[in-house]
């Protein structure tokens, strides 16, 4: 085994946790409900939102309506 190789191996692992530790406590910080604008970097992480009705929602409540009790009405 190469011990610069698992040196190198193990400082990379370190450098990834140091990472994971440090979004943690930046999610950490940010709880509870504040105004405004989240963080630039809160905002990469988020995924973005999908604004309106969900696809064949619509559909449904005009297939409701135009069901047979619809005519008989």
């Amino acid at each position: 085994m190469d011990v610069s190789k698992i040196l190198a191996e193990l400082k990379a692992e370190r450098e990834q946790i140091e990472q994971a530790i440090l979004s943690l406590e930046r999610l950490a910080h940010g709880r509870g409900r504040k105004r405004g604008r989240p963080p630039a970097w809160m905002a990469e992480v988020a995924a973005p939102k999908r604004r309106g009705r969900p696809p064949g929602s619509k559909n449904k409540v005009q297939a409701a309506s135009n069901g047979p009790n619809a005519l008989a009405s």
